[in-house]
């Protein structure tokens, strides 16, 4: 007789994640997922071209209401553009902006705040200057003129974007690493003789990746949030592309007739801020051990 050996199976991590996570957290991840296929498939998905114009069908109503026009599900716009489709380009170039830009802020303000953590000193008092003094100004007010003196370019844009918060990258990662680097295994790996480069990347990096994470999470909302606002002031992405803060923005003057030209994109931005906001707290709770089994 042989003795036959069972060997447990171990769920995927994401099925793990799925089955421990609360049914609010389940709906921000599908929601989520949802909206980032839909703006990866958006040229296959959309049913029209976001900058087709056809006057006949200018200011038509969405599905279900009287003067709808076959095929525009959720209406037109003033010059008879698809809103459906010019929303789905829109929420394309949003994610997009906001993940470079956010993305951009961690590189500066990760980088900034590591170096000020480790070498300290002047050059931690440089860098904790310039956050203070970047924290001290409105950046809506800094990115306005910005934007007013080189134009809202798309290169222009990303750039703005991503110096939006970097500071609070900085901060954050300068606390983080000035409190591990008094931790008794960072005195012992200096004790071996391993270098700033080699204690930064092996040990003081991987401890500092939650609260990283929130940040990078709520800089998305917030970026998505700011690049709302500079569009509907008339500064951002200039037209005929769209962004859904544009959408917004140019849609406000036909609210009382046309209020599905902003229903749509205005719906798209909430869902995008409650999605990632939700998601960064569950990552969060994830990747802290000390929050993990609470």
């Amino acid at each position: 007789m042989t003795a036959t050996t069972h060997i447990p199976s171990r769920a995927p991590f994401l099925l793990t994640l799925w089955r421990d996570s609360n049914v609010i957290q389940k709906a921000a991840a599908l929601i989520g997922l949802s909206l980032v296929l839909m703006a990866l498939l958006a040229p296959l998905i959309a049913p029209y071209d976001p900058l087709a114009q056809s006057l006949i069908s200018r200011l038509r109503p969405p599905l279900g209401f009287e003067r709808y026009k076959d095929g525009f599900y959720l209406g037109t716009d003033e010059l008879g553009r698809d809103v459906l489709s010019r929303s789905l380009h829109g929420l394309q170039l949003t994610l997009g902006l906001a993940l470079a830009g956010a993305t951009i802020g961690l590189l500066i303000g990760g980088t900034l705040g590591l170096f000020a953590g480790l070498r300290r000193g002047w050059a931690e008092d440089a860098i904790m200057a310039a956050v203070d003094l970047q924290i001290a100004v409105p950046f809506t007010l800094l990115a306005l003129l910005i934007l007013a003196l080189f134009g809202s370019s798309l290169t222009v844009m990303i750039c703005v974007l991503g110096i939006a918060g970097w500071e609070q990258y900085a901060r954050i990662v300068r606390a983080e690493v000035r409190k591990i680097t008094e931790l008794p295994f960072i005195e012992a790996a200096r004790a071996s003789g391993g270098g700033q480069r080699y204690i930064a990347l092996t040990h003081v990096l991987p401890n500092i990746v939650s609260p990283l994470v929130v940040q990078f999470t709520l800089s998305l909302s917030n970026i998505v949030i700011l690049e709302s606002t500079l569009s509907f002031l008339g500064l951002g992405v200039q037209p005929p592309t769209a962004t859904l803060g544009s959408m917004v923005g140019y849609g406000r003057d036909y609210m009382p007739t046309a209020p599905w030209m902003v229903i749509a994109p205005a719906a798209l931005i909430i869902l995008v801020t409650f999605s990632v906001q939700i998601l960064g707290d569950w990552l969060r709770d994830r990747a802290d051990v000390r929050l993990r089994d609470r």
